[in-house]
């Protein structure tokens, strides 16, 4: 593997890792809460990050990369946690799900992150730039439940 494919890949794990010790002392109860002001709650954020990777691998490369299709109506755009019920994940569930989903990427698609896909709708056509764009919008999602950690826990 390239060595700025191994760089990607310790970034992700790292800003990975970062977001489940940011995670810690969040309780089930509490990643349930939305404060006044927000659409979401720690629950939906953490399931949106772990679906995101999935679906804009899945826009390049048109396989199916085997997360459970229920998972867009539960996390998806545009959805809340109004569409949750019973079968959607805990917040135990989903931070499992998060810690593996690195080395999981990596095993499937280390090896093919410079294959050419025809361009998604937003230039993207190699996994890599996925990937890339999926650490973003990871970070983007960090700061929404570091704001809502803000508020639930005051003394944060």
């Amino acid at each position: 593997m390239k060595q700025r494919h191994e760089v990607l890949f310790k970034q992700l794990e790292s800003y990975r890792s970062y977001v489940l010790s940011v995670m810690e002392n969040v309780t089930e109860e509490e990643a349930e809460i939305i404060p006044f002001g927000f659409k979401n709650n720690i629950r939906w954020n953490l399931g949106h990050m772990y679906l995101d990777q999935y679906l804009w691998i899945q826009a390049v490369t048109k396989e199916k990369c085997g997360v459970p299709e229920q998972f867009k109506s539960w996390f998806g755009f545009g959805t809340t946690p109004a569409n949750f019920n019973s079968e959607t994940p805990s917040l135990e569930e989903l931070k499992n799900l998060l810690k593996e989903q690195p080395a999981k990427i990596k095993d499937v698609y280390g090896e093919r992150l410079e294959e050419e896909f025809p361009p998604t709708e937003m230039g993207m056509h190699t996994i890599e730039q996925v990937l890339i764009r999926t650490i973003f919008h990871e970070g983007m999602h960090l700061q929404a439940i570091l704001d809502l950690k803000k508020c639930i826990q005051p003394s944060f």
